[in-house]
C-alpha cells in the first residue's frame, strides 16, 4: 500500500529517528508526568488531611478522614478524567489535536494550583473545594490521554511507533516517582522528627506547626512541569495525518511536515480529494460500517483497559499491608503528622523506583520487537500468577519471617502490569482506528479504563474490608476480605487475557494499514 499512500504520510512512516521525535515524546510525555504526579500525590497526603481537619474527639477515629470523604478526595479526579477522556477525545477529532492540546494542559496547571489553595470555613468546606478543583484537574488529565497518544502515533514512523507512544506513557512512572520525591523533600524540610503525642491520644497536639502548608505545597507542585512545556505544545504543528485526512488540506499538511522532516514534499491535492470522496472514509462512529470494521476492535480495547484498571488500581488496597509488614511505615501512634507523610512517601518512592518505572521502560524496549499482543497477554498472565501467589497462601506472607517474599510478589504484580497491559492498552487504540475517529475511540477506550479504576478504587475498597464487622475500619461495612478480593482480581486478569484476543496486532504497519483506512469493501486502496 506504500505506493498508494500520500507522500506526506509515507514520509512520516519511513522517517529516520530525528530530534523532532524526541521533542514530541518530551512535550507529550510531560503531560503524563503531570497526570501521574497529580493522581498519585493525593494518596500521600490523605492521612495528613485527616489529622488536620478531622480531630473531633467524638469521631469514630479522630485524625482520620471519614470513608466517604476519603473516597471522594482520592476518587473524584478519576471521575473527572473519565468525563475528560470522552469530551476531549471527541473534540480532538472535531477541532484538531493541536487546538485542543493546550486546553488540557492549561486546565491542569490552573487546577493544580487551585487544589493547593482550597479554602473553607470548616473541614467540610475545605474538602468540598478540594474535590471541586480535583474534578476539573481530572477533566484536564483525562483529555491528555487521547490527545497525547494520537499526536505521538501520527508523528511517529511505523518501525518504532510503539516505543514512542509507550515512552510518552512511561513518563507516568517518573511522575509517580517525582511525587514521592517531592513529598519526601517537603516533609523533610519541615520538622518531621518533632516528637509529638500519638494522634489517637491527642490529634491536635500531634500536628507539627505549619502542617497545613505541606499538603498544599505538594499538590501545587504538580503545576510546574506542565507549565514548563506549555510553550512547546503551542509551537507544535498540527499532525500531518489530521491535516491531510481529516481537514483535507493537502498543501498545509505537506508544508508542516516538510518543515518537521526537513524534506521536500508535494501537495497531492487530487489524491486527497479522492480520499475525501471515498465511502470508506465517510462512515460515522457506531454506524453499521464502523461496527463491521472496528466493532470487535473497540470491544477489545475498552474491555481490556476496563479489566486492567480494576486490577491495577485495586493493587493499592493492600499497599498499606505491604509497607507496614516490612516496617517501612511504623505504627501511626509513634509518629507525628509530618513524619507519617515522610514514611508513606519513602515507601511509594521505593516501589516506583524498583518496580513501576522499570516495568514501563521494559515495554518501551520490547514493544516493537515482540509486539503489543504478546506483551499484553504476558502481562495479564503474570499478574494473575502473582496475585494468586499472594492470595492463596495469604496468611503465610503476612508472617514476619516472610516479609521480603511478600514485597517481591507485590512488586512483581506492578512490574508486569507496566511491562504489560497498563502500557499496551494505551498504545493500541491510537493505532487501529481511522484518523477521523482515532482520538474519539482512544478516549472511549481510556474512559472504559477509568470506569474500571473507579470500580477498583471504590468497589474493592469496601470489598477488601474484613468479613468480621468488629475488625472493619470505622465507617466501612464488612467485606469479603483482602485474600478473597485478590482471588477475584486474579480472575479479572484471566478475563483480560481472553479479551486481548479481540485486539489486532499493529506492529510494523502504517496507521492506514492497521486501521484499514482508505480501503474500500473490495480491499482496493482508494486514491491510487
Amino acid at each position: 500500500m506504500a505506493g498508494d499512500q500520500l507522500q506526506v504520510l509515507n514520509a512520516l512512516d519511513v522517517a529516520k529517528i530525528q530530534l523532532y521525535h524526541f521533542t514530541a515524546i518530551v512535550v507529550a510525555g510531560m503531560g503524563f508526568f503531570t497526570d501521574a504526579y497529580d493522581l498519585f500525590s493525593i494518596s500521600l497526603v490523605t492521612k495528613l488531611l485527616g489529622r488536620i481537619y478531622y480531630t473531633e474527639p467524638g469521631a469514630p477515629k479522630p485524625g482520620t478522614l471519614p470513608p466517604a470523604v476519603s473516597s471522594s478526595v482520592t476518587g473524584v479526579a478519576l471521575v473527572g478524567a473519565l468525563a475528560g477522556q470522552l469530551f476531549f477525545g471527541w473534540l480532538g477529532d472535531k477541532m484538531g489535536r493541536k487546538k485542543v492540546y493546550g486546553m488540557t494542559l492549561l486546565l491542569m496547571v490552573v487546577c493544580s494550583v487551585a487544589s493547593g489553595l482550597s479554602f473553607g470555613s470548616s473541614p467540610k468546606g475545605v474538602m468540598t473545594t478540594l474535590c471541586f478543583f480535583r474534578f476539573w484537574l481530572g477533566f484536564g488529565i483525562g483529555g491528555d490521554y487521547p490527545l497525547s497518544a494520537t499526536i505521538m502515533s501520527e508523528y511517529a514512523n511505523k518501525k518504532t511507533r510503539g516505543a514512542f507512544i509507550a515512552a510518552v506513557f512511561a513518563m507516568q512512572g517518573f511522575g509517580i516517582l517525582f511525587s514521592g520525591i517531592i513529598s519526601l523533600a517537603v516533609s523533610a524540610g519541615f520538622d518531621h522528627k518533632y516528637k509529638a503525642p500519638a494522634y489517637e491520644d491527642n490529634a491536635v497536639a500531634s500536628l507539627v506547626p505549619q502542617a497545613d502548608y505541606i499538603w498544599r505545597i505538594i499538590l501545587m507542585f504538580g503545576a510546574l512541569p506542565a507549565a514548563l512545556t506549555f510553550y512547546w505544545r503551542m509551537k507544535m504543528p498540527e499532525t500531518g495525518r489530521y491535516t491531510a485526512l481529516v481537514a483535507k488540506n493537502a498543501k498545509q499538511a505537506a508544508q508542516d511536515m516538510a518543515d518537521v522532516l526537513n524534506v521536500e514534499l508535494e501537495a497531492e491535492e487530487e489524491k486527497v480529494r479522492k480520499l475525501a470522496e471515498s465511502k470508506s472514509n465517510s462512515f460515522g462512529l457506531f454506524s453499521k460500517e464502523f461496527v463491521r470494521r472496528h466493532g470487535l476492535h473497540l470491544f477489545g480495547t475498552t474491555s481490556t483497559w476496563f479489566l486492567l484498571d480494576i486490577a491495577f488500581y485495586s493493587q493499592n488496597l493492600f499497599q498499606k499491608d505491604v509497607f507496614s509488614a516490612v516496617g517501612w511505615i511504623p505504627p501511626a501512634k509513634t509518629m507525628n503528622a509530618i513524619e507519617e507523610v515522610f514514611h508513606i512517601s519513602k515507601a511509594q518512592t521505593l516501589i516506583a523506583l524498583c518496580s513501576t518505572v522499570p516495568g514501563y521502560w521494559f515495554t518501551v524496549a520490547f514493544i516493537d520487537i515482540i509486539g503489543r499482543f504478546a506483551i499484553q497477554l504476558m502481562g495479564f498472565f503474570f499478574m494473575t500468577v502473582f496475585m494468586f501467589a499472594i492470595a492463596i497462601p495469604y496468611e503465610h506472607w503476612t508472617e514476619k519471617a516472610n516479609r521480603i517474599g511478600f514485597v517481591i510478589m507485590y512488586a512483581l504484580t506492578f512490574f508486569f502490569a507496566n511491562f504489560g497491559p497498563n502500557a499496551t492498552t494505551f498504545v493500541v487504540p491510537a493505532e487501529i482506528f481511522p484518523a477521523r475517529l482515532r482520538s474519539t475511540c482512544h478516549g472511549i477506550s481510556a474512559a472504559a479504563g477509568k470506569a474500571g479504576a473507579i470500580v477498583g478504587a471504590y468497589g474493592f475498597l469496601y470489598a477488601a474490608q474484613s468479613k468480621d464487622a468488629s475488625k472493619t475500619d470505622a465507617g466501612y461495612p464488612p467485606g469479603i476480605g483482602v485474600r478473597n478480593s485478590l482471588i477475584v482480581l486474579g480472575v479479572i486478569n484471566i478475563l483480560g487475557m481472553v479479551c486481548t484476543f479481540a485486539v489486532p496486532e499493529p506492529k510494523g504497519k502504517s496507521l492506514e494499514e492497521a486501521s484499514r483506512e482508505n480501503v474500500d469493501d473490495q480491499d482496493e486502496p482508494v486514491g491510487a
